[in-house]
């Protein structure tokens, strides 16, 4: 008697599978970026890192790396498009290579239930990473960006946005477990969400010292409005027109970043009569961006004061620098291949502590792409600085992407600081931020205007200002370590690709 022929098992798991997994690490992308603005969802985020978070669970390291890669890819693709307009094809290298950040974060978290532990930080590890290299990092797209607006944003007044990055994960996570009965993990999560925000509220603040009446200077113009091809004098004139409309008497004018070039030293320029008089009309305190020549190659990035009296008092220049914007990486190297795309000028680094000294007290500056980064605010209020000044340029810049998440920078170095923050741009978005970071007043993209509002000096600093990010990263990496710890101490069944990786 023969054996019978083995029934025939038909595969159900291949490229329909395949494509269902690709589906749903796409669908987690966009919904982290959903959270960043300008969308601003921000409970999308966990509800993203949930989808992440059982995408990787018990799955071999190659199939995290490449689920998590596609997932990043999902998120930076719409939220770093803003890049496209100036450089496609490093838009394209930026967020493949920010992606395998991610990757190599899911990657090194071991798959079982010491994920819980150990991708939290190393999530937080791959963030900081790229807000740092290369070139100084591009901090944009984040996930604290996209919590600004959130009842999780106070937790940056604890350790900054790296540990905020962590509680956003551990919130995820808990709900993944939620969603799968698993009661006991999400409601341990829960409490670390909760014993944070309880911790950020009772974290010590800063103290009120006095008040300013402050304007912000907003020329307005057309969006997209570059050096390059616009009169530099048209720029300036339209802040001079605008300051026109400042009401009353005030203490402070804010004016953007960039709105004042000169061919070198400004008080050698017109320019630099006219602002003085200015200041001396107003007698108020004028703070504006200045660029100054400094040859064929080179040109320095500053904010200025004037006070009332029209005596320039003190000169901040912009330490951290725009990659590819304001200096070219590898110069040497790019340069024959590039060609005439490149700018030709190198902006020089300032060397001096980010604050101005000005006769209404000394003030913190972030000049425009350094309030993406925490150590930029955090330097000018452990310096003293009793507001948090950023003039800035964003309207060079394609879309609104850059603007909206400068805005929610700024709030997070409101919180971050305790400190109240003035944003002022040449076409938009200029802002009043709260230490709270709360938006008083918000400017729209291309109008002319000028808001004025009453803000306060502080003095005092919080958790934050004090010990800076190092905390935050030393727990990211402790937490990685203890997750391995964990995965070792517990027999689990070695991991099984999934057929639909």
């Amino acid at each position: 008697m023969t054996a019978p022929a083995p029934a025939v098992v038909h595969d159900r798991t291949g490229p329909p599978r395949r494509l269902g997994t690709a589906a749903r690490c796409v669908l987690a992308g966009l919904l982290i970026v959903a959270a960043v603005p300008p969308w601003g969802w921000w409970p999308l985020a966990i509800v993203g890192i949930a989808v992440l978070d059982r995408l990787i669970a018990d799955q071999p390291r190659i199939v995290r790396f490449r689920r998590t890669w596609l997932v990043a890819a999902a998120w930076l693709l719409p939220g770093m498009v803003w890049m496209w307009d100036m450089t496609a094809p490093g838009y394209l290298i930026a967020v493949a290579a920010y992606s395998a950040y991610f990757g190599v974060a899911a990657a090194a978290s071991p798959p079982g239930p010491g994920r819980r532990v150990a991708l939290p930080g190393a999530i937080a590890l791959a963030e900081a990473a790229r807000w740092a290299w290369p070139f100084g990092g591009v901090p944009l797209a984040t996930l604290p960006l996209g919590q600004a607006a959130g009842p999780l944003a106070p937790i940056v007044r604890i350790a900054g946005p790296v540990l905020l990055v962590m509680v956003v994960v551990v919130a995820g996570q808990a709900l993944a477990a939620l969603a799968r009965r698993e009661h006991g993990a999400a409601a341990r999560g829960a409490l670390v969400v909760a014993a944070a925000l309880l911790l950020a509220g009772v974290a010590p603040r800063a103290t009120p010292v006095g008040e300013l009446d402050v304007a912000l200077v907003q020329g307005g113009g057309p969006q997209r409005t570059r050096a390059a091809d616009t009169d530099r004098r048209e720029v300036f004139e339209r802040h001079l027109r605008a300051s026109e409309d400042i009401t009353g008497p005030v203490d402070l004018v804010l004016w953007p970043e960039n709105v004042v070039s000169t061919d070198g030293d400004l008080m050698l320029a017109p320019e630099g009569g006219e602002l003085a008089d200015l200041a001396r009309r107003l007698e108020t305190t004028l703070v504006a961006g200045v660029v100054e020549s400094r040859g064929a190659r080179a040109f320095d990035n500053a904010a200025v004061a004037f006070a009332p009296d029209g005596m320039l008092v003190d000169r901040y220049d912009k330490v951290r620098r725009v990659p590819f914007g304001e200096y070219v990486p590898l110069r040497g190297l790019l340069e024959p291949i590039a060609g005439g795309i490149l700018p030709a000028k190198d902006a020089r680094p300032g060397t001096g502590p980010a604050v101005l000294d000005t006769p209404v007290g000394r003030m913190g500056v972030a000049v425009s792409w350094e309030v993406f980064f925490a150590g930029r605010g955090r330097e000018g209020i452990a310096a003293g600085g009793e507001l948090l000044l950023n003039p800035t340029n964003g309207s060079s810049y394609w879309l609104t992407i850059v603007q909206s998440q400068q805005i929610a920078s700024s709030r997070l170095r409101a919180l971050e600081t305790d400190r109240w923050v003035l944003q002022a741009a040449p076409t938009g978005f200029s802002a009043v931020i709260t230490p709270e970071g709360r938006v008083v007043e918000r400017s729209a993209v291309g109008e002319t205007r000028v808001i004025e509002a009453t803000v306060e000096r502080r003095t005092g600093d919080t958790i934050a200002t004090r010990l800076g990010d190092r905390p935050a990263i030393g727990l990211a990496v402790a937490l990685v370590a203890a997750g391995w710890a964990l995965d070792r101490r517990r027999p689990t069944a070695e991991p099984v690709t999934d057929p639909g990786a």
